[in-house]
């Protein structure tokens, strides 16, 4: 079967992460994502390093699916074919600083006049409104204000932002969760809708541990490095050789780790008799397990726990990872075509539907890869193309090197 959003129609308007990977997902899932770039510079991420052959290795992952019209959006041609391209759109996803693309005479309020089933993603650091919405907002700000690095690294340690832009992802995946949610919303009230996302919400969106605590007790949660916040033992643990991840939070569970690491003793002791007791006391109940489990091995462990029903599992490196045999038996590395590079391997999409499964058709495009055919789709004529390539209203790569599947 055709994916799911197969016929849906998005224009994209940004840089960097959290729109890219918004309008990623959508192109996962069937629909047709057009990229705009400007010409001659593009997504900014198309300069990062590491590069292939002249194309950025982060690019052509975190674009794929998509196609790349370069269309300068400053010059009034560029933002006249702009708003014919949205007045068939389904989906505008932009996360230029707010009020952008309203200076552009882009924005929602133009654009949805002519189109009033348009639906429109924007992701911003702040949000639209309210004091910070015009502070520049790029991940690290947004984990440091929404609470994030303030709990995450080792007890009394430094701050510690969490290693993967998670507040640029989070909002990402929010974003493309309320596209979806618009879609449906359009099929009874035939209306599209603005959707305000920005990093700074969803990164305390994910504070539900700590909101728990906090609108409770008035307590303020701090660093645990690797332990739980109301649970234990839930942490990392140290091996003869390494740590490794342990979670014997239920009586069930529990029971079994102490059996394996022959500490029947602690089920008797007062100080460990239900979860609660367990986190209060875990920095002793921590130090009385690592004195048995430093004394092997973590592959040693893991066997005998896993055995036993104890959840537990190893802290990897991305090489391990990258060559995970469970992830490749579940073909979660696949090799898809780029124009120049040939195949290139990707991260599949984690979202498996078993009839309208996610597609993986192309990398991330070139700059400009289809300008002519988008325009043209768009019923521009050839002369009309060619004078607009002389104006530098569009570009388009020469593809007569490429290896051009």
């Amino acid at each position: 079967m055709a994916p799911p959003l197969s016929g849906v129609r998005v224009l994209e308007v940004a840089n960097f992460i959290a729109g890219p990977f918004c309008a990623m997902q959508l192109a996962d899932l069937g629909a047709d994502v057009v990229k705009i770039e400007l010409p001659g510079v593009g997504d900014m991420v198309r300069g990062t390093a590491p590069f292939i052959e002249g194309e950025s290795s982060n690019f052509v992952r975190l674009n794929r699916n998509k196609r790349s019209l370069a269309l300068d959006l400053k010059n009034d041609t560029g933002k006249e074919l702009f708003r014919r391209l949205a007045d068939d759109a389904d989906i505008v996803v932009e996360n230029l600083r707010p009020g952008a693309m309203t200076k552009l005479g882009l924005d929602y309020t133009r654009l949805c006049a002519t189109n009033p089933s348009l639906i429109y993603v924007a992701a911003s650091g702040w949000g639209q409104d309210g004091p910070y919405a015009q502070q520049a907002g790029l991940d690290i700000m947004a984990q440091g204000m929404s609470g994030l690095m303030s709990i995450t690294g080792e007890h009394g340690g430094a701050p510690v932002k969490v290693g993967v832009p998670v507040c640029d992802l989070a909002c990402a995946l929010y974003g493309a969760l309320a596209a979806v949610t618009a879609l449906h919303a359009r099929t009874s009230t035939g209306r599209g809708q603005f959707i305000d996302v920005s990093l700074l919400e969803a990164g305390v969106s994910l504070a539900v541990w700590e909101a728990g605590r906090y609108f409770a007790t008035g307590e303020v949660p701090e660093r645990q490095g690797t332990a739980h916040q109301t649970s234990a033992p839930y942490q990392a643990v140290r091996a003869q050789d390494g740590h490794f991840t342990l979670g014997a939070t239920s009586p069930a569970t529990w029971a079994a780790l102490c059996h394996v690491l022959n500490l029947e003793q602690l089920l008797a002791d007062p100080a460990y008799a239900d979860n609660r007791l367990r986190h209060r006391n875990r920095e002793a109940l921590i130090a009385r397990i690592e004195v048995v489990t430093e004394t092997e091995p973590v592959g040693h462990w893991l066997t005998r726990l896993q055995r036993a029903g104890v959840p537990c599992g190893a802290i990897r490196g991305y090489d391990a990872v990258f060559n995970d045999e469970h992830l490749r038996q579940r073909e979660f590395f696949p090799e898809v075509p780029h124009t120049r590079l040939g195949p290139v391997r990707q991260l599949a999409s984690p979202m498996r539907l078993s009839d309208t499964p996610a597609r993986l058709d192309r990398a991330g495009p070139l700059l400009g890869e289809h300008s002519i055919e988008i325009l043209t789709e768009l019923g521009v004529s050839p002369a009309e193309i060619d004078e607009l390539f002389a104006a530098s209203v569009i570009a388009a790569p020469d593809l007569r090197a490429s290896n051009a599947f």
